[in-house]
């Protein structure tokens, strides 16, 4: 049995997928993409601002479930270009100063609605 995490202050959803579920005792969150809540839409500008967005979409839904970023075990960071790797890291690296997750950064050839980075993450509550 699982429960679907919902929260407004997330992006809807853009497909056949919840923001989020929740399982035993572990949460799935679904790839974040840069798109502000309050507008749906695309974050436009640099890399960092993307990977705030994206960080803030899934800070909401892990508030949602009534956890936080020192919850998460394992993140799956996907990039359209590898060459912004460092300027995504420092941002990620914000919202993990302790004991960060498990992690893997993968280059990919496109991304949903063109943006520059993906990112996913299991949490255990």
């Amino acid at each position: 049995m699982h429960k679907v995490i919902y929260t407004p202050n997330a992006p809807e959803p853009i497909g056949p997928y919840s923001q989020a579920t929740f399982a035993e005792n572990t949460l799935y969150v679904s790839g974040q993409i840069p798109i502000d809540p309050a507008t749906g839409e695309v974050v436009q500008g640099h890399i960092e601002d993307e990977t705030r967005q994206v960080m803030k979409n899934i800070q909401a839904i892990l508030k949602a479930a009534r956890a936080d970023f020192s919850n998460i075990v394992k993140c799956s960071i996907f990039v359209k270009d590898m060459g912004d790797f460092a300027k995504i890291n420092a941002i990620y690296g914000e919202y993990f100063l302790k004991n960060p997750p498990a992690r893997e950064t993968i280059e990919v050839s496109a991304l949903p609605k063109n943006v520059n980075v993906e990112i996913s993450c299991i949490a255990i509550l």
